[in-house]
């Protein structure tokens, strides 16, 4: 098993943003984390990459709670822009690379390269399309076993979404896992191998869309219609 949450839990003030959630992810699958905003799934991510600490349960990382040293195993994509205005693209490389010991720079160049960037545009200056796609770049750029992509199509063109999935498909194997959330259902519904439905911090169902498919003919949508 790759991670494992258990009886996870998350207090803001009053509020439970992740309630007394149970799940486990395996190595080489690629997750869809599904539900209505504010539902919990970015605080879920924000816990397993070690950026906020859950109020009550536990993470494990292939057996071993989660901790500092994991964290050049897991890469977080985070939905809002965390770049500074002032910086070209060269700069966000070199920022990553000071910030995160397992950066590749030369596979930064590399995938700038071929999503359609180049290292001189200015942050301020580039598209929602573009930013998204500098993201997928950076966090990409990393020597990560599980990445977490918070909302990576939400707010571009169609053309940009086509070359992030391509991109996404093309990095994951069977030695990496991605967990995706999104409300592009049908974005997804072709590679997406599992559906996490998640509801006022509650894990309703961890469903195998294949599998489901197969027996049903239901689609990702109508399986989020039952399940929501």
């Amino acid at each position: 098993m790759m991670l494992e949450c258990k009886d996870l839990t998350k207090w803001y003030g009053g509020k439970k943003a992740v309630d007394d959630l149970t799940l486990y992810l395996e190595k080489g699958k690629i997750y869809g984390l599904l539900g209505e905003n504010g539902s919990g799934k970015t605080t879920w991510m924000k816990m397993v990459a070690g950026l906020t600490k859950p109020s009550r349960g536990e993470i494990l990382y292939e057996g071993e709670k989660l901790n500092y040293r994991h964290r050049a195993k897991i890469a977080y994509m985070a939905t809002e822009p965390f770049f500074y205005s002032f910086m070209n693209i060269g700069d966000v490389g070199e920022y990553y690379e000071d910030f995160f010991e397992d950066f590749d720079g030369k596979r930064y160049a590399e995938l700038i390269v071929k999503l359609g960037l180049s290292r001189e545009m200015k942050v301020k200056d580039l598209s929602s399309g573009m930013g998204a796609k500098l993201k997928l770049a950076a966090t990409l750029s990393r020597k990560a076993e599980l990445v977490l992509l918070d909302e990576p199509l939400n707010g571009i063109d169609y053309k940009a979404r086509e070359e992030i999935i391509n991109l996404v498909l093309e990095e994951a194997d069977e030695n990496n896992t991605f967990v995706i959330s999104t409300h592009l259902l049908e974005e997804v519904e072709s590679f997406v191998e599992y559906g996490i439905f998640i509801r006022d911090g509650k894990l309703l169902e961890k469903v195998n869309l294949e599998s489901e498919r197969m027996k049903t003919g239901r689609s990702l949508a109508d399986i989020y219609l039952d399940i929501m």
